[in-house]
């Protein structure tokens, strides 16, 4: 029988990284208790031949994030420092917020995240909004909505229900010293369990974050992070590794451990049974990457947006179901999310010989680009992508 080991060595922008080879072990007898070697959904702008009219072009464009403070956050975390919401359009009015919905969906948005800078206690201050939410509800039925709530009871949940949220997200932390240390926040893990308990007693959808590595590069709480999420079920998970560009110098984070990165893939597809689980944009680069990537399929993760160079292939040697939807991340608030459970129907379904053609012509591609520049390697749309220019 062919190992998965071996498998990974016939994927050749893969053939040379480092991977623990007892986890892929572990990872490959898992999946084998299942006759079903399962699927995976892919968000990439790089599959350019499967462009058609009913993909969209960019998960930006048709997943707007907007942010009712701006680019202020009283919290300022050190993984972040308020400047994840730099980016975002701007609603600090309710006025402001029906105006730029208004103007988004006439530009062909399907839905949008709204979110906000924290107060001292973690908490967003919707109030003011609650009632241009259900306006815009009531107006666009068909239109989206998701909402960062940070810490929340359940009088807050039901308001958010209430306006007509369709997804609530927050970050769920299993350790008190990240909470104290790195989000500056004077609450408590059961605070965190609790929000999230007022809000899966809603009938929002609810979407969970694990920020990996989020105590400065090292996991501290994931696993209690885990057990929090397995007491009480969400819709869908999504995991994210630590991209920390804007960390203090007196608090640098280090890269997390990309092989306790994929045991913990593993340990949360076997703790959270069906829960869809999605990797999201952010997680290091280089390197790192396809590791981090190669480790998600090989767990049976549901959905990943961008992923490395050869890890769709890798997918469909393994076995698995796979289906390529060329947008950018829209995995946060769009397909995965709002679809009931049908997102896996969505976008296209490939091959294996057609991924491996796929691959090897972008590879010519950027082969010649390097030789018509002597060399120096060009940035081109996929390997942005790679980079990692969205943090959701």
């Amino acid at each position: 029988m062919t190992t998965w080991n071996e498998v990974i060595q016939r994927v050749e922008p893969l053939e040379d990284i480092a991977v623990d080879a007892a986890l892929v072990n572990d990872l490959q007898h898992s999946v084998q208790r299942g006759s079903d070697p399962g699927s995976v959904h892919f968000y990439t702008p790089t599959f350019k031949s499967y462009q058609s009219s009913e993909l969209a072009d960019c998960g930006k464009s048709a997943w707007p994030a907007m942010s009712i403070t701006g680019g202020d956050c009283k919290l300022a975390c050190d993984h972040c420092k308020a400047k994840i919401l730099d980016p975002m359009i701007p609603v600090r009015t309710p006025e402001d917020l029906w105006a730029q919905v208004n103007n988004v969906i006439e530009s062909g948005a399907q839905g949008m995240l709204l979110t906000g800078g924290s107060n001292h206690r973690n908490e967003v201050e919707y109030d003011p909004y609650y009632s241009t939410i259900r306006r815009i509800k009531d107006e666009f039925p068909e239109f989206r909505i998701a909402l960062h709530t940070a810490l929340v009871d359940d009088n807050i949940a039901t308001s958010m229900e209430q306006a007509g949220i369709d997804a609530a997200m927050m970050d769920v932390i299993g350790a008190q010293d990240t909470i104290t240390q790195v989000y500056h926040l004077r609450r408590s893990v059961e605070d965190f369990e609790q929000t999230l308990e007022s809000l899966v007693n809603t009938n929002m959808k609810v979407v969970p974050h694990i920020v990996i590595g989020l105590h400065y590069g090292k996991l501290l709480g994931e696993w209690n992070a885990l057990e929090m999420l397995a007491r009480h079920l969400p819709d869908a998970v999504v995991l994210v590794v630590v991209m920390p560009f804007y960390a203090p110098a007196s608090r640098p984070f280090e890269t997390p451990d990309v092989h306790a990165v994929g045991r913990f893939f593993h340990d949360a597809r076997e703790r959270l049974g069906d829960t869809p689980l999605l990797l999201g944009c952010a997680r290091p680069p280089g390197e790192a990457k396809s590791q981090i990537d190669s480790y998600a399929v090989m767990a049976g993760l549901s959905g990943i947006a961008h992923p490395a160079e050869g890890v769709v292939e890798l997918a469909a040697r393994l076995g698995k179901k796979v289906r390529v939807t060329p947008a950018c991340c829209s995995i946060a608030v769009g397909d995965e999310v709002m679809a009931d459970g049908t997102a896996v129907e969505s976008g296209v379904e490939i091959d294996l010989d057609t991924i491996v053609a796929e691959e090897a012509r972008r590879r010519e591609q950027e082969r010649k680009a390097r030789q018509g520049l002597g060399g120096i390697r060009i940035v081109t749309e996929g390997n942005v992508a790679a980079g990692g220019g969205c943090h959701v």
